[in-house]
């Protein structure tokens, strides 16, 4: 329809209502009978340049919408802003999607599911044996090995995704989902399972300067992208309903010290920290050996302790709440059982 026709409309309405000198009649939301002065460009005719410095000028970064303007929000003194974006878009979509607790789940992204541990194995096995003096193969292998059986872990953290997501299912106001750092290894497994008993699963990416993909069992609507670490392990927290730290490095070791020290300082209010595996973690974590130095009070070997399996997990996190005076599902959910294929 062309600007006369709608004129012309418009026109046709305003003469239909009923006479009222006090009363204009109501503006139309877009169009005017008389387009104002900045909707056409200066004329040619009075300035033949003027088309071109326009065009410079709206091509100039200072004329960006704010908002719009990446450059600029990258920028090291709008850093605010960002931080506050980073924290606001992933905290209006949870409460949208109504997560109100979570069980959040650690652990080392390079413990893939079993059959690909195997798979690995088995191809740096047959290039060993096809070079016997290859030092760097033979460790590789020694370590694909020591991974296979680790992978246990994997499937530990799935059957623990289907335990919680059976139970948000079974009780879609209990509103608890599985929460993790998005990528693969034991974070895909807790993920995967909540994804095979239909419940929703949160992950919680970091952007880094190489290229990474979410793992894909997460729930498409509730994986977030995040610029800073701190804004990240925020998100982590606010929500979090029990932390379950499987066998895992670095990372993993970084969020599972920062909760310890934020619960011992009682910075956060106390949640349950379960450290999966005790085996591994007795080596890679010597909290006696703290105790002993006088680092850490006797107390605080008590902010955590081990499971070994996912039931196991379950069954401590919702005892421990109970004790704690708040039950974390309503009492005609059950918390065994599970579905779905492995």
């Amino acid at each position: 329809m062309s600007d006369t026709d709608n004129r012309q409309d418009r026109k046709k309405d305003e003469e239909d209502l009923p006479f009222c000198p006090r009363i204009a009649a109501p503006a139309h939301p877009h169009l005017r009978r008389d387009p104002l002065p900045w909707h056409r460009p200066k004329a040619i005719e009075e300035d033949p340049d003027a088309m071109r410095q326009v065009a410079e000028i709206q091509k100039s970064p200072s004329y960006r919408q704010g908002d719009q303007d990446v450059e600029f929000l990258n920028r090291d003194d709008t850093r605010g802003l960002r931080l506050q974006i980073d924290y606001q878009k992933p905290e209006l979509l949870l409460e949208q999607h109504d997560i109100a607790h979570t069980i959040v789940v650690f652990g080392s992204t390079r413990i893939p599911e079993p059959a690909a541990a195997v798979r690995n194995a088995e191809a740096l096995r047959v290039a060993s044996a096809a070079s016997p003096s290859d030092a760097d193969l033979q460790c590789r292998l020694a370590i694909a090995e020591r991974v296979v059986a680790k992978s246990g872990y994997y499937t530990i953290a799935q059957e623990l995704g289907r335990l919680v997501g059976t139970a948000s299912v079974a009780k879609t106001h209990a509103r608890i989902v599985i929460m993790t750092g998005g990528g693969p290894g034991i974070m895909e497994g807790a993920n995967r399972g909540a994804y095979d008993v239909g419940a929703k699963s949160v992950g919680l990416n970091i952007s880094l300067p190489h290229e990474q993909y979410p793992n894909p069992y997460i729930t498409p609507d509730l994986c977030f992208r995040f610029h800073y670490f701190a804004l990240r392990k925020l998100h982590f927290l606010l929500r979090a309903r029990a932390l379950v730290v499987f066998p895992g490095g670095y990372g993993t070791l970084d969020e599972m010290f920062e909760t310890l020290t934020l619960v011992q300082t009682r910075k956060i209010r106390p949640l349950p920290v379960i450290l999966v595996g005790e085996e591994y973690w007795r080596r890679a974590f010597d909290v006696d050996f703290l105790v002993d130095e006088g680092v850490i009070d006797i107390e605080d070997r008590e902010l955590f302790w081990y499971a070994e399996t996912a039931q196991e997990i379950w069954d401590g996190i919702l005892l421990w709440h109970q004790l704690n005076g708040a039950p974390l599902l309503p009492e005609n959910v059950k918390s065994t059982g599970s579905t779905g294929n492995t």
